[in-house]
């Protein structure tokens, strides 16, 4: 098992923690002085006051909860973000409304989940050909799924 160490960065800030034992994520919540206002459509970077240590070889995801994104259409924008071992600063969650209804984000909310992952580097080679495969280079549908256009 690999330790995370975590600094809280505000008295208002909540250690992450798993929601139940089989939980993957740990749950990020809000960190703002005020209430952050998302109308529909729109974005918002939501403090959690957290800063992390995460090991080398490990990368920490920003994933939606799935409770947000279907109650309220509220989900992480780039989903899933990307937190580098290498990363010191606090966590800031990017959030977008896709519902019709303003939502609101008060201190103490739950906006995030926190996964730790191990990740496999790789070394980049720049050459002039690539080897054939059976795919090649089909892209979007090609493999079945039938890409639809408007």
């Amino acid at each position: 098992m690999s330790q995370v160490k975590v600094k809280l960065l505000s008295p208002w800030a909540h250690m992450p923690k798993r929601m139940s034992a089989g939980a993957s994520g740990f749950d990020l919540v809000a960190c703002n002085t005020e209430l952050i206002k998302i109308l529909p459509g729109k974005t918002a970077l939501i403090p959690t006051g957290v800063a992390v240590q995460i090991p080398e070889g490990f990368e920490g995801q920003i994933r939606p909860r799935s409770g947000l994104a279907f109650k309220d259409s509220v989900t992480v924008l780039n989903a899933p973000g990307t937190i580098d071992s290498d990363y010191r600063g606090e966590i800031l969650v990017l959030l977008i409304n896709h519902g019709e209804d303003v939502f609101y984000v008060g201190r103490e909310k739950r906006i995030a989940q926190l996964v730790i992952v191990p990740i496999s580097t790789a070394e980049l080679e720049q050459v002039d050909s690539l080897d054939d495969s059976v795919r090649d280079e089909k892209g979007f549908g090609s493999t079945g799924c039938k890409a639809h256009t408007s």
